[in-house]
């Protein structure tokens, strides 16, 4: 088939035969993650990947961590298949520890810093995740050392922060990390991450590029219930190399501000191993800090942003923003969750800088479709596809179906970035796929149009997840805590309009008859502990009772109705 041919095919809209990009094709052989850095190392081996507070680490430095990390996986009898886990903000070892994992041949586990013990529990569970690195902070060495004590958990690797800030900011740190380490250093399953490294070079390993597995990135779904998303090196590697390709500014300059948390597939592609495929520097940062990220800006210059909505609308808030010089930068993507055009124009007005809106999932490693860096940046749309992507609608009502012309329908996507299915979850990989014309397409859950020119907007969604700040919350995941208390009878969960995070959790519950008199805020402080800093939510409001069906069951979509009807 041609490429006109192709290009007026319909509802299929293929990512390559748009222009608008300057690429109207790429090349993805098969590619594995270590060889991307391998690749990058042997171009410019004491160029700096990381700069970390100041403190600068070469391509070479990470290499050779990473292969250190690696063979300390082998003699420790970790191989192929195996899953490793990254319990880390960022920070320059989750870089060598990343790499280093896949090079050893195992199969990398990303956990958010954010999670609680039971969170975190639950996914190494699932997993089977059978080591764990994280740091030496007081936020998550002892959540570490919970789950190590009450799961399958094998092992913990324990990196300290102090090694890698730069002198003077190491000094105090050392002291205060003597202090965190001194309870498990008797430990025999605890091992500091220096004590674990080998001098020795990894056994090599031959890797599939599009059949072993890289990583697995949990996400969640319609019921809220986590699934790892099976991504291979080939998934990881197309992502990364497509992102790159459609960078005009390609052999320029690459330094990105890293802000966006690397356990997220947004970063994971698109400040890392894009960033590694560049050649580039990433100016790392350990958590998004306003302040910090505008000293960092003004002494890297960075040339990239990736952020998410509510870290643009935080910096829009910092009254130094008028003073700083964002000339630097080249490329400003936002991406995570829906940019509201409110948001875009304040922050393109204060700062001079165009933000540019994408779209993805965790399923699709990372990246979709996204407005072109140069020409028509169309707000209110997530873009275009991406090179070698392709989307088509779904009927609403039935997938198998297209729905009428002109009509919004499910945005489904094909490409070489798409997972492989969920870890352990075929049940739920059947629903999140669907067979059309000979291909398998991802289900998005999100309403979409094609615009006539090939740009795609997103007008609705199915899935009941709640976005703050880039981060899925699901109500039922919630709901389920709230039952556990004695005293709630009935619970439901939906997202409320929040100026700063997007949206926000706020629960609506009923109360058993007799139960002893408890207040809203009683059961906030009460739910707080068992969930995940993302998942706090905004207020507990007891009522009488809760919209329901007609058959007796609890109307979401009616309370929602009530709620933002009433806000509005």
């Amino acid at each position: 088939m041609t490429s006109a041919e192709n290009r007026d095919r319909r509802p299929v809209l293929a990512g390559e035969h748009f222009a608008h990009y300057g690429v109207w094709d790429i090349d993805l052989p098969p590619l594995g993650v270590p060889d991307l850095l391998r690749q990058a190392v042997d171009r410019t081996p004491d160029a700096p990947l990381v700069d970390f507070l100041g403190r600068t680490y070469s391509y070479r430095a990470i290499w050779r961590a990473a292969q250190r990390f690696a063979a300390g996986l082998q003699q420790a009898g970790f191989g192929r298949g195996d899953r490793i886990g990254l319990y880390l903000p960022n920070v320059p070892h989750y870089v060598s520890a990343y790499y280093g994992a896949m090079l050893a041949g195992t199969t990398l586990v990303n956990f958010s810093p954010l999670y609680s013990a039971e969170e975190l529990e639950a996914q190494v569970v699932n997993s089977g995740t059978r080591l764990l690195v994280t740091v030496d902070s007081a936020a998550l060495l002892p959540t570490a050392l919970d789950v190590l004590d009450n799961s399958p958990l094998e092992r913990l690797i324990v990196t300290r922060l102090a090694d890698m800030l730069p002198f003077p900011k190491n000094w105090a740190l050392r002291l205060l990390g003597r202090k965190q380490l001194t309870p498990v250093r008797a430990r025999a399953d605890v091992t500091a991450w220096d004590g674990f490294l080998s001098p020795h070079a990894p056994e090599p390993v031959a890797i599939d590029p599009e059949r072993d597995l890289a990583l697995l990135q949990y996400t969640g779904g319609t019921t809220g219930t986590p699934k790892g998303a099976m991504l291979t090196h080939q998934n990881l590697t197309a992502n990364a190399r497509q992102v790159k390709a459609i960078d005009p500014d390609q052999g320029r300059r690459d330094m990105v501000l890293g802000v966006l948390p690397l356990f997220h597939v947004f970063a994971n592609t698109c400040v890392l191993n894009r960033t590694v495929a560049n050649g580039g520097c990433i100016a790392m940062l350990p958590r998004f800090d306003v302040k910090q990220v505008l000293a960092t800006s003004r002494r890297a210059r960075p040339t990239s942003l990736f952020a998410v909505p509510t870290m643009y609308q935080a910096l829009l808030e910092h009254p130094a923003l008028r003073r700083e010089d964002f000339a630097s930068l080249r490329e400003t993507i936002s991406g995570g969750a829906p940019l509201p055009l409110p948001l875009k124009r304040s922050f393109e007005e204060r700062t001079g800088v165009k933000v540019i809106e994408g779209y993805g999932l965790t399923e699709s490693s990372g990246v979709v479709a996204t407005n072109p860096l140069q020409g028509e940046n169309r707000a209110g749309t997530i873009g275009q596809p991406l090179p070698q992507t392709r989307v088509r609608l779904l009927d609403k009502d039935d997938p198998l179906r297209d729905p009428p012309p002109g009509e919004p329908g499910e945005l489904a996507v094909a490409g070489p970035q798409v997972m492989q299915g969920y870890w352990n979850r075929p049940d739920a990989a059947a629903t999140a796929f669907v067979e059309r014309d000979g291909e398998r397409w991802l289900r998005t859950g999100d309403i979409a149009v094609i615009e006539p020119d090939g740009f795609l907007r997103i007008v609705d969604r199915l899935k009941d997840m709640i976005n703050v700040g880039g981060f899925k919350v699901f109500p039922s995941v919630l709901e389920k805590h709230l039952l556990d208390h004695p005293a709630v009878k009935e619970a439901l969960v939906i997202g409320v309009p929040d100026a700063y995070h997007g949206e926000r959790p706020r629960a609506y519950v009923t109360l058993e008859d007799g139960a002893p008199p408890v207040t809203g805020d009683e059961l906030l402080q009460w739910l707080t502990p068992h969930i995940g800093k993302h998942e706090r939510i905004e207020s507990v409001v007891i009522r009488p009772s809760l919209p329901k069906t007609a058959i007796g069951k609890l109307d979401r979509k009616a309370l929602v109705a009530e709620v933002l009807g009433a806000q509005g």
